[in-house]
């Protein structure tokens, strides 16, 4: 059986953590086809927006701490942020689809991604203290940048798990949607996103991320500079596209 499943729609993919019985625990080999899966949709320029769930209650239970052991000290050097950083790195936008469980290594497999979309049955928790070990996918950092030091800490501190409408409380994900219509929801999104100009879309995704790590007046002085070079590149196609985006809005507005 496959540990990952791949499947492209048009602008978009879903990639599929695929181990129901395991929770969807990363694997070495699981590990290995989501990197792959990653590469596929890297180098497919009609891939714009990825959007990565789990098959069965659990979106991920985190590392195969079975596997790992076995492999002792060795295996080690394989759980390295390489994977994150490749999720990461993906020019596009990319939707977490939360359909269960997401616990500590499978929590940062979530704050990998650009959005958080939460089934009513999902949970988070970061057991990384309870188990004897430090997060290094980048939880310790990310998770205070979401929803604030002392929540943060509650969270690492206790290893207790955080609902989905208390997690959206928090600020840790976008939406919280019945079990039922989760995919759908994402599906939805993704289409959404991919109405942006291509181009466009990876440059405001590098534009924000790389921003927010500036000093305040640093990332303003660098979005204008930006934002004159997009529009000197891309002048002859904005009016036409306003209109368009604009007659959409009237439409919908009609509809509704």
């Amino acid at each position: 059986m496959e540990t990952l499943i791949l499947d492209k729609r048009e602008g978009f993919a879903i990639l599929t953590l695929n181990r129901p019985r395991e929770m969807n625990a990363l694997s070495r080999q699981l590990r290995k086809e989501l990197d792959q899966a990653l590469d596929n949709c890297t180098a497919d320029e009609n891939i714009r927006v990825l959007i990565l769930t789990g098959s069965g209650r659990a979106f991920c239970a985190g590392l195969d701490l079975k596997e790992l052991s076995e492999a002792g000290v060795d295996g080690v050097a394989d759980i390295d942020s390489s994977l994150i950083r490749k999720i990461e790195a993906f020019e596009g936008p990319v939707i977490g689809a939360i359909n269960g469980h997401a616990i500590t290594g499978g929590f940062e497999l979530a704050l990998a991604c650009d959005v958080l979309i939460a089934g009513k049955n999902a949970r988070f928790a970061d057991t990384h203290a309870r188990v004897g070990l430090l997060p290094g996918w980048g939880l310790s950092q990310k998770l205070p940048r979401m929803i604030g030091m002392s929540r943060a800490k509650e969270m690492s501190f206790s290893g207790a798990p955080v609902f989905a409408q208390q997690a959206y409380e928090w600020g840790l994900v976008n939406h919280v949607v019945p079990a039922d219509e989760l995919l759908d929801t994402a599906i939805a999104m993704a289409e959404n996103m991919c109405q942006c100009v291509p181009a466009i879309l990876r440059q405001y995704k590098r534009l924000i991320e790389d921003g927010f790590s500036m000093p305040y007046k640093e990332s303003l002085a660098w979005e204008q500079t930006l934002s004159i070079e997009s529009a000197k590149e891309n002048m002859g196609g904005i009016a036409q596209r306003r209109e368009a985006v604009m007659n959409q809005g009237r439409s919908e507005k009609n509809a509704s």
